[in-house]
């Protein structure tokens, strides 16, 4: 039995499980989650939850490692895009501009609060902008080809 087919039945099993535990959180009612009748069951699915999620990520992170430092190239070329990626936020980061602002709930928010989401707005229209250009590069060339 190859790897590809075990994972199909352990995904299998993992959507029946969830939809046990789906039909048994809807099967409580909206009514007694909000009155908090029902915590104990709502909280040991959500801790469930929480843990199936760490131990999601803790494998995704590991087999990404171990495929990054298998393969030369690979190496190679991750390096290269998270030092694109950082060199594109440190260029937002010195370009955004942080002001002091009064907030709705008589909060403040600091100057290097306001300059760090103002480099994320503009990292996120620069990093806009460079996928649709990159679309638009490689359907031009695919044209004139």
């Amino acid at each position: 039995m190859n790897s590809q087919k075990i994972i199909t039945i352990i995904a299998g099993v993992v959507g029946v499980i969830a939809m046990f535990f789906l039909i048994r959180i809807i099967g409580v009612g909206d009514e007694a989650i909000k009155a908090g009748e029902s915590d104990a069951i709502v909280n040991t699915f959500m801790y469930i939850a929480y843990i199936i999620l760490g131990l999601i990520l803790v494998l995704v992170v590991l087999f990404t490692l171990k495929n990054i430092f298998t393969n030369k190239d690979t190496l190679k070329s991750t390096l290269m895009s998270v030092g694109a990626f950082l060199a594109v936020g440190l260029i937002c980061y010195f370009l955004a501009t942080g002001v002091e602002t009064p907030m709705k709930d008589g909060e403040v928010l600091t100057a290097s609060d306001s300059k760090l989401v103002g480099a994320g707005l503009y990292m996120f229209y620069a990093l806009a902008i460079i996928a649709v250009g990159s679309m638009l590069f490689s359907g031009i060339k695919k044209m004139i080809k």
